[in-house]
């Protein structure tokens, strides 16, 4: 097999194999790109010099990892001694400490690199996801990244891969760091809280008996934070929140959950008044989280009595509520389930 080269970086030998993949020689390359994160952590002089290193760094782990116009990806032998490399200098973690650092198509690289590495397998094992859980700071550092214009997108992709290990989801949403999530949803920079919410909404959702775990565990701290969102003067966060809820209510893992939040009727006048808003998709979304009200078998004696001093209104609003969705048979169908529902509401036998 004629081998193949690779353009002289710091950190590789220029020397193939007899396999034709590419020596590299892992001491030089670990000073190489310490001594150039280093250079760009202190914001020294030559700090310009340093950027350029780490991109170049960057390039070269991107093409063990994934190869380039130059090499094959490289053995998984290979891949494993440089995953065990970032993992002994710490060096993703100061990766992410520093990627306001980097230029710009160099923090993708490091979004890219982070994410393959997280990806491995050796059998049943994840090793990165082994080693981020003895690091946990790493975690808390994507989520703090939020916070920062310039990085806050590639943090936010990081963390997503993340939140797909079930682990790495348990130790973020068992931590106050989860909590800050409630705010960055509600930032001004429109793509920073679309991508805050959708980090969001994968960690409640992905995991369903680890999310439901969570969620009747610290019931009370999560929807009285909850509670801020659904009455957010931001539209697209109410509407987002909205639908999350209303789908978080319908899943069966969140059985204990639900019945909570449909026993409380506070939580029910707010649907009420939700229903009446002028945004019609807030109207919509609030409609599928009121039926769960009304389709319990067994509802409190406080919710009862508020479906019943409505009963004639809630009939009346119902049947001319979104008439022009005559095309969508489901939602129709439970439309007129409510309204039955409703119509046959009686109080209970001790009144």
């Amino acid at each position: 097999m004629r081998s193949r080269k690779i353009r002289t970086n710091s950190g590789f030998k220029n020397t193939p194999a007899s396999d034709g993949s590419i020596c590299f020689d892992f001491y030089n390359w670990r000073c190489h790109f310490l001594e150039a994160v280093t250079a760009l952590e202190r914001g020294e002089k030559k700090a310009e010099k340093a950027q350029e290193e780490v991109t170049k760094q960057l390039g070269a782990v991107k093409g063990i990892l994934f190869g380039s116009a130059d090499t094959e990806q490289q053995t998984e032998i290979l891949v494993a001694q440089l995953s065990q490399e970032l993992y002994n200098t710490n060096l993703l973690l100061i990766l992410i400490n520093n990627l306001s650092r980097i230029e710009f198509e160099g923090k993708k690289d490091v979004a890219q690199i982070f994410n393959n590495i997280l990806r491995r397998h050796i059998g049943a094992r994840s090793p990165t996801v082994e080693y981020i859980c003895t690091k946990p700071e790493i975690l808390f550092t994507l989520i703090s990244g939020y916070e920062h214009q310039e990085v806050a997108l590639n943090c936010g992709t990081m963390l997503r891969e993340c939140a797909r290990y079930e682990a790495l989801a348990k130790i973020i949403l068992y931590s106050n760091d989860f909590y800050k999530f409630f705010e960055y949803v509600e930032v001004s920079t429109f793509d920073i809280a679309s991508d805050a919410f959708s980090t969001f909404k994968e960690l409640l959702t992905r995991h369903k008996l680890l999310s439901a775990e969570f969620l009747e565990a610290n019931y009370d701290k999560v929807f009285t934070h909850y509670q801020q969102l659904l009455n957010s003067e931001n539209y697209v966060t109410r509407r987002q929140s909205l639908k999350l809820l209303g789908e978080l209510l319908l899943d069966r893992h969140n059985f204990t959950v639900m019945t909570r939040y449909i026993s409380n009727p506070d939580n029910l006048k707010l649907m009420m008044n939700m229903l009446k808003e002028k945004s019609r998709n807030i109207q919509f979304e609030a409609f599928h989280v009121f039926k769960v009200f009304v389709a319990n078998p067994n509802k409190p004696k406080p919710i009862l009595d508020i479906l019943l001093r409505n009963q004639e209104k809630l009939v009346d609003f119902l049947t001319k509520f979104h008439e022009d969705r005559s095309e969508d048979e489901q939602f129709n169908d439970e439309k007129a389930y409510l309204i039955k529902q409703i119509k046959e509401l009686k109080p209970l036998p001790d009144q």
